[in-house]
């Protein structure tokens, strides 16, 4: 798949859709931005299990595909290609949040430390998820698997599996929050099992080249505190998504936001491993993208928050003007435009 340029827009929650619906403001959200090579977009739940938090929204229904529908025609009619983020949000999630008959799944029955927004009672605790069956992990992956082709129906490029920032994927990585004692637990490539099947499932339904992943080594959000293996997890992880010959792994350091730093060892030793496409993500300036490509780390950066308040970020690096700052926090996950769609693009003064 060729791209435009190598400025991925970062996958960002941005709570808009209303019922869980994918909806034409998400859709003129996405087309303002779709100057960038790749657009990844916001995590969405492969199933009514995984819709953890309040308005994000799902591509397991019929709605919610003839929804997306209008975000992928938006975005193709600018020329650019866009990737749908597939974030299934296991324990990391409030029965407020969920529909009628969903349930709180997750690789082990541990209850994550924090608290998440309903919109019903505001911040709630977590809650203790139920420990997955292994019926629960088929039919789980089915559901990564139905939703992928529900993704291609939408008119989606490709899928991302996110395997970060402690969500199911990376729960069942992780020996704090996975305690099993089956195939699925203890050592090293057992946690990676299910991730490795999920990818190789989709991939299989799909196409290699249009499945890639997310991951978060050291990365603590979502209660994922450090462990001993993590060079060897994602030594042995990113070894074997090599083989499976998807198109991308992409990495977040959120070390920019206050998380403890992604050493450059870990990079590198993932660079090593995958052959295909690597793209890095993380409190990147266009200087610090340009070096990390040169030299060899990466072939992609991502940006996150850039984007937000510089829906042309695209054009303001090629013509080197200044950035806007102006981020509306407050605005980041509310249910309207406002701090969504109203940023306005540079307003260059000719000479």
């Amino acid at each position: 798949m060729e791209v435009e340029n190598r400025i991925v827009m970062a996958p960002m929650t941005r709570c808009r859709a209303i019922g869980n619906i994918p909806n034409s403001l998400m859709a003129e959200y996405y087309g303002q931005r779709a100057d960038a090579g790749l657009i990844i977009t916001e995590g969405t739940s492969p199933s009514p299990n995984g819709l953890g938090y309040a308005r994000i929204p799902g591509i397991f229904n019929k709605e919610q595909v003839e929804g997306w529908k209008i975000t992928t025609e938006k975005v193709h009619i600018h020329g650019g290609k866009i990737f749908v983020q597939l974030m299934h949000t296991g324990r990391i999630s409030h029965p407020l949040n969920m529909p009628e008959g969903a349930r709180i799944i997750a690789p082990s029955a541990v209850k994550a430390a924090g608290q998440m927004w309903t919109d019903q009672k505001m911040l709630q605790d977590f809650v203790v998820p139920e420990a997955m069956t292994p019926e629960d992990i088929l039919s789980t992956k089915a559901e990564y698997v139905a939703a992928a082709k529900n993704a291609r129906e939408a008119g989606f490029d490709g899928v991302e599996l996110h395997g970060a920032n402690g969500y199911l994927l990376e729960q069942f990585l992780s020996p704090v929050s996975n305690i099993r004692t089956d195939n699925y637990g203890g050592s090293i490539e057992n946690r990676c099992r299910f991730v490795i099947e999920v990818a190789k499932a989709v991939a299989a339904e799909i196409g290699e080249g249009r499945t890639g992943i997310r991951l978060s080594p050291y990365g603590v959000a979502s209660d994922m505190p450090p462990y001993p293996e993590i060079d060897a997890t994602y030594d042995y992880l990113s070894t074997q998504l090599n083989s499976l010959g998807i198109a991308h792994i992409h990495l977040v350091d959120h070390s920019s936001m206050g998380a403890p730093v992604v050493p450059l060892q870990i990079k590198q030793l993932i660079r090593k491993n995958f052959k295909n496409t690597i793209v890095q993500c993380g409190g990147y300036d266009k200087e610090k993208a340009e070096r990390d490509i040169d030299s060899g780390l990466c072939n992609l950066v991502a940006f996150a928050r850039p984007f937000i308040c510089n829906p042309d970020l695209v054009e303001r690096f090629k013509m080197n003007w200044p950035l806007s700052t102006a981020l509306k926090m407050d605005l980041f996950y509310t249910a309207d435009k406002k701090g969504y769609t109203d940023y306005p693009i540079y307003e260059s003064v000719p000479a």
